[in-house]
């Protein structure tokens, strides 16, 4: 069966990464760049977003957002520029819309597939991948699992045969608010997890804060109606583990600039931030991790006090 042609909304480093894969797999694929697409296209690299991986010749960048009609639209927008993006565009055709963003809108509370659900035309299913990955990972071709997120059982299957490839291995769960919320809260704990390593508290300290961290992260989804199997699957525990304990994420870099008193890279996305922002502002939520986090990133509070605050909790059961 000839691959099926798919389309991607974005250029970053993810998008290129996922783009790169699949067209190494036979899909075309027509890749959109905001800026610079004619520069791309013809280097055959995205030398500023993943520079040193070339793209094959099943893919074509473009920057005209009419070029993309496939059936199956990818969108690897950040989630605090999703809703402008889609408001600005014109109506997609696509069949399925998927999107791979991570985190929680602070202008609405929402996440991704409700924040694309306010465009999307009739007909259209939306899906959310989501998962332990880093681009470069993806790029090389080494082997990464994610999960793809649908409430349409039988798109969730098509999409789940469509979009994997030998490298890349696609589970489904119809969980979609379990899937979004793993991918947005885990960012929290990252942070939080970059602080403690910046700080030189050490590796049993980081421990016990990812052990405590994925608690928190487990409440916040339960109480959104999230399947607790969801959050310990790669969603969630999954791109817990490999978010906290790599500093190639943006959120334990982010993490580790705000302990070590140094100002992070205003030009990188941290997800993170927002979501942690977003939870700090619902007193209904126990999230002492996610308020500190907000605390320690608006300087409410320092890094000591932080701590302190945290160690000295009431002792309870786990």
């Amino acid at each position: 069966m000839t691959p099926a042609p798919i389309d991607i909304a974005g250029a970053g480093a993810f998008g290129t990464a996922l783009a790169i894969t699949l067209g190494n797999a036979g899909h075309p694929v027509r890749l959109w760049a905001r800026d610079g697409a004619a520069a791309i296209d013809a280097a055959r690299e995205n030398t500023r977003r993943l520079p040193g991986h070339i793209l094959p010749p099943t893919i074509r960048v473009t920057g005209d957002l009419a070029d993309l009609t496939a059936p199956i639209l990818i969108l690897t927008i950040p989630t605090q520029k999703m809703d402008d993006f889609l408001g600005r565009s014109a109506p997609f055709r696509a069949r399925a819309l998927v999107s791979t963003a991570k985190g929680i809108h602070r202008a609405t509370g929402l996440g991704p597939t409700a924040l694309i659900a306010r465009h999307r035309g009739a007909d259209t299913t939306i899906a959310q991948l989501t998962g332990p990955s880093f681009a470069e990972d993806l790029a090389r071709g080494l082997p990464t699992a994610l999960t793809l997120a649908c409430t349409d059982a039988d798109m969730a299957r098509d999409l789940q045969h469509a979009l994997s490839t030998p490298a890349l291995r696609l589970y489904i769960t119809s969980d979609v608010i379990g899937a979004e919320l793993g991918g947005a809260l885990k960012n929290v704990i990252a942070i939080a997890a970059g602080a403690v390593m910046g700080a030189g508290l050490g590796e049993s300290a980081r421990a016990a804060l990812m052990a405590r961290g994925f608690a928190e992260m487990r409440r916040v989804a339960r109480a959104a109606g999230a399947l607790d199997e969801t959050l310990s699957g790669l969603s969630g525990l999954g791109d817990l583990v490999l978010t906290c304990t790599s500093e190639k994420s943006r959120n334990t870099a982010f993490g580790m600039a705000l302990a070590e008193g140094r100002s992070p890279d205003p030009a990188v996305t941290v997800e993170g931030l927002a979501t942690a922002q977003e939870l700090a502002a619902r007193p209904e939520l126990d999230t002492p991790i996610a308020d500190a986090v907000a605390a320690l990133a608006s300087g409410a509070l320092t890094l000591d006090a932080v701590i302190d605050t945290l160690l000295r909790r009431p002792l309870k059961p786990e």
